[in-house]
């Protein structure tokens, strides 16, 4: 199994492979408050183009970045359970990438389950892209962890808009 590793720069781009019988989801993970209940949002799009969403309560509490690992974790699920064996999988959650890319590692005992979990999920694939994506472009994913929580989504932000006074 191979994975892909991609920039963690806002101007990264979207990995050079072909992507025509790869997967496709978008992960995001929210905490209300932070800590608080954890909420996760995921689409998923084969390459058919059928597009399935999941909007859910993780069932436990704790900080946003155990969420966007709980996130990270439903979408790996929802590929397998699909039948992806190739995954281009990307997220806003810079700290939950590097940390199941590897080799980052923490010493956080509440978020080192959840890595482990992933990394072995990672093994169900044949290869899988992890891009980490600015938040504006994470909308879908974002929307769906916000309205699990009982949240409207985000306002919508332009890119290197700056807010009038």
């Amino acid at each position: 199994m191979r994975r892909g590793i991609a920039s963690s720069s806002p101007a990264c781009s979207e990995p050079d492979i072909g992507t025509e019988d790869y997967w496709h989801a978008w992960f995001d993970g929210a905490a209300l408050p932070n800590p608080g209940k954890i909420a996760v949002g995921v689409v998923l799009v084969s390459p058919a183009g059928e597009r399935s969403e999941k909007s859910a309560l993780a069932g436990c509490s704790g900080c946003n970045n155990e969420a966007e690992l709980h996130a990270l974790g439903a979408a790996l699920e929802m590929a397998a359970a699909a039948g992806a064996r190739r995954l281009v999988l990307r997220g806003d959650g810079d700290v939950a990438l590097r940390y199941v890319r590897g080799p980052e590692s923490t010493q956080i005992a509440r978020l080192l389950p959840l890595i482990a979990a992933a990394r072995e999920s990672l093994r169900r694939f044949e290869d899988v892209q992890l891009v980490w994506i600015p938040r504006h472009r994470n909308g879908e994913a974002d929307r769906l962890s916000r309205q699990a929580l009982g949240l409207p989504p985000s306002p919508v932000r332009i890119a290197g808009g700056r807010r009038r006074r």
